[in-house]
């Protein structure tokens, strides 16, 4: 247990001085300006440490039922429509308030027709441990009146909330990665709720309009045999929609648009969006690329509708102060000659910070519905610095009791422990830093605990070696034993906070993650410090003594 090879002792010496290397930067600000591979990486406070914006937002799940509705009714009457022999039905509409859609059909003797067709709508769901192998998405059921009636399942829906939830988030992310901030904090809380912190943000603002904004974009062909206004009065085509212009657009300002309700291409089909200036004009514009299929389709009408509008429309959900729907046509370009390359720009009354978010919201894909903000607070820095300084003075008092008390109890071998735990923190810290974690006051917390129970390891080998010597050992052999049979002892206690840890990582959240992470972290190098670097130490300290009646400062 004494013995080192020359390797050995070369990589412990080597991991304690990249541990001490990476930790500096942390505590001299001019080791950061280094460029890779040189230690450049610090720890990144968290909200409750260095300040910033807190909201709190609901997904509007009414929307995700009313849009999956909308797609089953677009399925059935494509089913319908492609019959053959036809099928004579008198209408399919959606009933809201009762959560499905009601399919009439005219004669009798299509019915029994109509009602197997529509079956082939339901899908199995993947099913998981909450859900049996054969539920269904959608149930088909047979009504009076020659009616179907095609409900989706509770399970499908809360799937689709569980999905949206999901890709919001990443959403989210994504825009909020754009903005230049580092580790923000999203997560989802209960069935509809997404909570997001942003350390070191400190416009609520505009964070709000940003990750807020659904940010749906597509492309509508604009009909021109019939104006908006003429629409309005004689009633609008069947598959056509009337949209206004963008308030903030003076010279389109108040006009309305019908266009054809089908998108000829809608945001899922861009690849890119980069704010710019137009050559020409020197006004601000976004730039956009489609992919493959995107450039095809879009090239394909362009070609087709040479001297035509067509209408560049951005969905931006429910606004909150109207509570109606945020849609406007940002954009109606006349088509000069085909776009077949697959790339054009939306130009308008833009400013630089319009088309910045415009086309941070194009890149990072559109929120599957509308977010609602119920919570907004602003953290402030003065109560991250105050925070910063009761954790330092809480770390310094803590490391300062345990080096006093592990000396007086434990003499040299309490300065080998001391040297450890000393190393031990620097590896916690480089750690963290490699991993650009962000420190909260939980992981704080973590930190001191580690202090506390970073000399366990050496309290138990010690007072094992202290046993043996009572049993009249030699010196060599008591240290051997000592570290030999304490060890089972410091792995299974170690391995059990560290199973608690990992249950909290999992289960928790925001800073009890946070904790769980700085306590996992502070394990892993306590057992390293305490097992492997105070043994090498005292090996370095046996060699330069004599062997014969070595008597141990303990």
């Amino acid at each position: 247990m004494l013995h080192f090879s020359k390797m050995q002792q070369i990589l412990i010496l080597l991991i304690s001085v990249l541990g001490v290397a990476y930790t500096l930067p942390n505590l001299v600000p001019a080791l950061r300006d280094f460029s890779d591979p040189m230690p450049n990486k610090t720890l990144h406070l968290g909200l409750d440490l260095q300040g910033g914006s807190h909201l709190l937002m609901e997904m509007n799940a009414n929307e995700i039922e009313e849009n999956w509705l909308d797609t089953v009714r677009g399925d059935a009457l494509s089913k319908l429509r492609a019959a053959r022999p036809r099928i004579s039905y008198a209408g399919v509409v959606i009933k809201k308030a009762k959560g499905h859609v009601q399919v009439r059909i005219r004669k009798v003797e299509h019915f029994e027709r109509a009602f197997k067709l529509l079956k082939t709508l339901v899908q199995n769901l993947q099913g998981n441990v909450f859900m049996g192998a054969g539920s269904a998405d959608l149930v088909v059921e047979k009504a009076p009146g020659n009616t179907i009636i095609l409900k989706p399942t509770v399970e499908a829906l809360n799937q689709r909330i569980d999905s949206a939830i999901g890709t919001s988030i990443e959403t989210i992310r994504r825009r909020i990665d754009q903005l230049g901030t580092t580790e923000p904090n999203i997560q989802r809380q209960g069935r509809i709720r997404i909570l997001v912190q942003v350390p070191g943000f400190d416009d609520p603002k505009k964070l709000k309009d940003l990750i807020g904004k659904t940010g749906k974009l597509s492309f509508h062909q604009v009909r021109i045999d019939k104006t908006a206004e003429e629409a309005r009065r004689t009633g609008r085509p069947a598959g056509t929609i009337i949209i206004k212009a963008d308030p903030s657009d003076v010279a389109s300002a108040g006009r309305s648009y019908l266009l054809v309700k089908r998108p000829i291409v809608d945001g899922e089909d861009l690849v890119d969006a980069q704010p710019g200036y137009d050559q020409r004009t020197n006004e601000p514009i976004v730039s956009f690329r489609f992919n493959s299929s995107g450039a095809k389709r879009f090239g394909r009408f362009t070609r087709d509708h040479v001297k035509e509008p067509f209408a560049i429309v951005m969905d931006n959900g429910i606004n909150e102060l109207t509570k109606k729907r945020d849609v406007h046509v940002i954009s109606a370009p006349v088509i000069q000659e085909p776009i077949l390359g697959g790339t054009g720009q939306i130009s308008g009354s833009f400013t630089i910070d319009s088309v910045t978010e415009l086309a941070i919201l194009l890149r990072s894909g559109a929120l599957p519905a509308t977010l609602s903000i119920i919570e907004e607070r602003s953290v402030g820095a003065s109560l991250g610095e105050d925070s910063v300084q009761a954790g330092k003075m809480a770390s310094m008092i803590g490391l300062s009791l345990v080096v006093i008390f592990t000396i007086i109890v434990y003499g040299l071998f309490g300065i080998f422990a001391v040297i450890a735990l000393l190393v031990n923190l620097s590896l916690l810290i480089a750690v963290l830093s490699i991993l650009q974690a962000t420190l909260t006051l939980p992981g704080i917390a973590g930190i001191v605990l580690t202090v506390g129970m970073a000399v366990d390891a050496n309290v138990l080998i010690y007072e094992r070696i202290k046993e043996e010597l009572r049993a009249g050992k030699t010196a060599i052999n008591a240290i051997d034993t000592g570290y030999s049979r304490a060890f089972g002892t410091i792995l299974d206690a170690n391995i059990t906070t560290f199973i608690a840890a990992f249950i909290l990582f999992m289960l928790g959240s925001g800073p009890v993650r946070g904790f769980a992470v700085t306590l996992s972290i502070g394990i892993i190098t306590s057992v390293f410090t305490a097992f492997v670097l105070t043994r090498l130490i005292i090996t370095f300290w046996l060699h330069k003594k004599k062997t014969k009646n070595l008597e141990l400062p303990l």
